[in-house]
C-alpha cells in the first residue's frame, strides 16, 4: 500500500504544525489509511475538548514522533505522557495497532489508548491492553464526543499528579471506565455487534466456543469458557459447572435435589428464571461465594 501523502505540513494538524495551540487535550491518530485519518482529525478538529491533533499513517512514525524532543509536544508536563490519548486503527502493515498499543503500554507514561477499527474480533485483547474505549467504524461525532469524555476523565488527575492513562486502566485505577464498556464481539448477519459483558446472564460452554445468554437471547462466540471465566472472575461471573459460567448477582436461589445441586438464574424483562446444574467440585466454591459481600458491579 502506497503511503498517503500527509496534508496540512509536518505533523498535521488543526494549523499546518499538529494543532491550534489552544488549550485542550493533545491526541495522535494512528492509521495507514488517508480517509480515516482525514475523517477522524475533523472530528477531532471540531471538538471543544480537544487543543491539538498530530497524525502518523504507520506505528514507527508514531513512536518516533512521541519523543520528548519533538517540538510539537514542547510545553508537556515531565512526569504526564506525551500526549493525552492515542487513537489507533487495527489493521496496519508493519507493526499492527495492537503492536503499537504494547509498545506504549510499556512507557513510563503511558498515554489513554482508543482504537478506532472496523475488526470487532480484538476487542477483548484491546482491553486487556488498557483500551479506554473501542470505536467501530463508521462512527460519528457523538460516539467521538463519548469516547473524548473518558479520555477527559483520566487526563485532568494525570495532568496533576504525573499519572498513566492505559497501566491506570489495567491495573484498576479508572476501573469504571473500562468495565462498563467490557465487551464481546459476536457476528450477526456479517455485521459485528459488541455485547456489553453487563447483558450477559450465563455463558454455556460448546466445544471451542461460548454461548453468551442475554435477555435478547444468545450469540455463539469463538472463546473458551476457561478464557472468559479467567477474564471475568473479577467482574462477579463464577463457574458451576464445565459447562456453564454464571453472573453471581443474578443467581436467586441455590437448590438442593436427590439429583444434586442446582441454581435459579434470575429472569430478565424478557426471559423467564433458567434453572442451571451445579456440578459436585463447584459446589463448595458457589457457597463460599454467595455468602460473602456482594459481588462487584458487571
Amino acid at each position: 500500500m502506497n503511503t498517503p501523502q500527509r496534508t496540512g505540513g509536518p505533523y498535521g494538524g488543526r494549523d499546518g504544525n499538529g494543532g491550534s495551540g489552544r488549550d485542550g487535550l493533545v491526541v495522535l491518530i494512528v492509521d495507514d489509511e488517508k480517509p480515516g485519518v482525514e475523517s477522524t482529525q475533523e472530528m477531532l478538529d471540531r471538538n471543544p475538548r480537544v487543543g491539538k491533533v498530530l497524525t502518523a499513517f504507520d506505528a514507527a512514525e508514531a513512536l518516533r514522533m512521541l519523543r520528548r524532543d519533538n517540538p510539537e509536544l514542547r510545553g508537556r508536563p515531565e512526569n504526564a505522557p506525551l500526549v493525552d490519548a492515542v487513537f489507533i486503527d487495527v489493521a496496519m502493515p508493519g507493526l499492527t495497532g495492537m503492536d503499537l498499543a504494547r509498545v506504549l503500554y510499556s512507557f513510563e507514561n503511558a498515554p489513554a489508548l482508543v482504537f478506532i477499527t472496523a475488526h470487532g474480533e480484538n476487542a477483548l485483547e484491546a482491553f486487556d491492553l488498557g483500551a479506554l474505549d473501542y470505536v467501530m467504524k463508521p462512527f460519528g461525532p457523538e460516539r467521538m464526543e463519548r469516547a473524548l469524555r473518558k479520555v477527559q476523565r483520566i487526563s485532568a488527575p494525570q495532568l496533576e499528579r504525573g499519572g498513566d492513562g492505559a497501566r491506570a486502566l489495567a491495573s484498576g485505577q479508572g476501573e469504571a471506565d473500562r468495565d462498563d464498556h467490557s465487551v464481546i464481539p459476536v457476528e450477526l448477519g456479517g455485521t459485528t455487534r459488541l455485547v456489553q459483558r453487563s447483558q450477559v446472564r450465563w455463558v454455556e460452554a460448546q466445544g471451542d466456543y461460548a454461548r453468551l445468554h442475554t435477555d435478547e437471547g444468545s450469540h455463539l462466540v469463538r472463546i473458551p469458557l476457561a478464557q472468559l471465566e479467567e477474564k471475568w472472575a473479577d467482574a462477579g461471573f463464577v463457574r458451576i459447572h464445565r459447562s456453564y459460567l454464571v453472573a453471581l448477582n443474578l443467581i436467586n436461589e441455590l437448590r438442593m435435589s436427590s439429583s444434586g445441586y442446582s441454581v435459579l438464574i434470575a429472569g430478565g424483562s424478557q426471559r423467564e428464571t433458567r434453572e442451571l446444574p451445579v456440578s459436585r467440585r463447584h459446589t463448595r466454591e458457589l457457597k463460599d461465594r454467595l455468602v460473602r459481600s456482594p459481588p462487584p458491579p458487571r
